[in-house]
């Protein structure tokens, strides 16, 4: 559910392999305004033209190596990538992302013998290694932004362990629970979603290029090193499938993860936004960015962070059904499903990590008003029924029912559970199981044990339910997910230090054989 204190996505692998291996081990630096979180400052991400640029340095390694190009010529082509790179590295210089833009600056250089780099590749299959490099930088991006939120939500709940907050069902208060667990929730439904993404990176980390247009060529393409070269586990093994198809449902893969984290945010902020409407709630914005005063009411504080988050959380799913609208009942081929709205969606979904991190560094916790407004209702009858029955032998409907009419009673005549006389609590118990023919007509509870039955404290303490929110039962949740977001950054990082052995093995391989 929770924050990142201000996750900055990391700048794009830069590439010369010496800077990408020393950036692999550096945590992403937090992009700050004046001490704020600049929640939407966009990461440097490369473009077309730079992984085209990587893609015909490893198609280059790969037809010399494998003598589809002598090594004379290859020192040639070598020289007319590297020129073509480097030119477009120059300020203001044009970098087209079309490959039939592209070639052309090549054979101005080597000739029409640079056109051999080419050899077994289409513009289909470069067209989806090209998706699949650039959903890779953001796939790993949003999995950054996902651990440093979930590392958030979990240093909030470990301070507020015993802040006790009203809980709702159906948009009404239903039990207390701990400000932690509430938010240990969010957690593990995070959580999932990083499971989700590690499992959809093993999909997307695979390589369609050399597979041509879709059936190979005639021409020895090793797509096993073109794979390795590009830093991907593997190429995807039918070459239909990796022209063809893989983008369509890799694509649906992370849009559709993105879409469920959305929906998870906006479940989370409407909770925020549900106290935030109340005259006194517990939940409420440190006055400044988050905030905005009415242009003519000077009393209102607009809840302007949580308002652009849930705007952004439905602008993912809209993203994501945009993507399966392009997507549906299109001809293999078509460039339909090989935009980039998948792109666009992660970045949108990191992004909404970012701002919804910063919110919660923003967020105010009334402990006392929030015990307040679960003493000013009934959501601990349960708890009373409970006692009743384990306690005192009495049917949990019976005690079910009783509670249900000391409810009806005290607010019909504007009470507070403890504000009830004790004798009318019997009496209201004594009428209430005649309903029943229960032979035990006396309430069962001294007025001690009745007045504690309905404390919040009590109610959470008696809590005995794998995964309920006592306090023992926090802390080892709380415990189990520390050690998942370890595991889930030892991932990333793992990745990405695998992505910069791979740049640096490209660029030494690639150098050494212009030599």
């Amino acid at each position: 559910m929770m924050p990142t204190k201000s996750p900055s996505l990391r700048t794009a692998l830069p590439r010369h392999a010496a800077r990408i291996a020393k950036l692999a081990l550096v945590p992403l630096a937090l992009m700050t305004i004046g001490g704020a979180v600049a929640a939407d400052k966009k990461p440097a991400y490369h473009d077309y033209f730079y992984f085209l640029g990587e893609m015909n340095k490893a198609s280059t390694v790969m037809v010399i190596e494998n003598k589809i190009v002598p090594p004379d010529l290859g020192k040639k082509i070598v020289s007319a990538v590297d020129q073509v790179i480097k030119n477009g590295d120059q300020p203001g210089a044009k970098r087209p992302s079309d490959y039939l833009q592209y070639e052309p600056l090549i054979l101005a250089i080597a000739g029409p013998d640079g056109s051999r780099m080419h050899s077994g590749r289409s513009r289909q299959d470069i067209l989806s290694t090209n998706r699949r490099l650039m959903q890779r930088e953001r796939t790993l991006d949003l999995m950054e932004a996902m651990n440093k939120s979930k590392a958030e939500v979990l240093e909030l709940a470990e301070k507020n362990l015993d802040t006790i907050v009203p809980a709702y069902t159906n948009g009404v208060q239903a039990q207390p629970t701990t400000f932690a667990h509430y938010l240990l929730a969010f957690a593990s439904s995070f959580g999932r979603d990083s499971t989700r993404l590690q499992e959809a990176y093993a999909r997307l980390n695979l390589s369609p290029l050399g597979a041509g247009a879709l059936g190979t060529s005639s021409f020895p393409v090793d797509r096993k090193r073109l794979a390795e070269l590009l830093g991907f586990d593997g190429p995807i093994e039918n070459s239909y499938d990796a022209a063809q198809l893989g983008a369509l449902d890799q694509g649906m893969e992370l849009v559709s993860l993105c879409s469920n984290a959305a929906l998870t945010i906006g479940i989370l902020v409407q909770d925020f936004h549900t106290q935030y409407h109340q005259p006194y709630p517990w939940i409420m914005i440190q006055e400044g960015r988050l905030t905005g005063t009415s242009s003519i009411m000077p009393q209102k504080r607009n809840p302007y962070g949580l308002n652009v988050l849930r705007l952004q959380a439905s602008d993912i799913v809209g993203g994501a059904m945009t993507f399966q609208l392009e997507a549906h009942n299109v001809s293999p081929g078509m460039p339909d499903y090989k935009r980039d709205q998948v792109e666009k969606t992660l970045e949108l979904t990191s992004n909404a990590f970012v701002k919804l991190a910063d919110l919660l560094d923003n967020l105010v916790i009334d402990k006392d008003r929030a015990l307040q407004e679960v003493d000013a209702d009934y959501s601990t009858t349960t708890e009373l029924a409970d006692i009743l029955q384990r306690d005192s032998d009495v049917p949990f409907r019976v005690g079910h029912h009783f509670a249900s009419d000391l409810v009806t009673y005290g607010r019909t005549n504007k009470m507070k559970p403890a504000d009830i006389p004790f004798d009318v609590v019997q009496q209201i118990y004594t009428e209430a199981v005649k309903k029943f023919d229960f032979e035990r007509t006396q309430f069962p509870l001294t007025q001690e044990q009745y007045k504690k039955s309905l404390t919040a404290q009590n109610m959470l303490a008696s809590s005995k339910g794998l995964g309920g929110p006592q306090r023992t039962e926090v802390m080892r949740m709380l415990g189990v997910e520390k050690a998942k977001l370890d595991k889930d950054v030892a991932w990333l990082q793992q990745q990405r230090q695998k992505l910069a052995k791979a740049s640096a093995n490209l660029d030494q391989a690639f150098y050494k054989l212009g030599k």
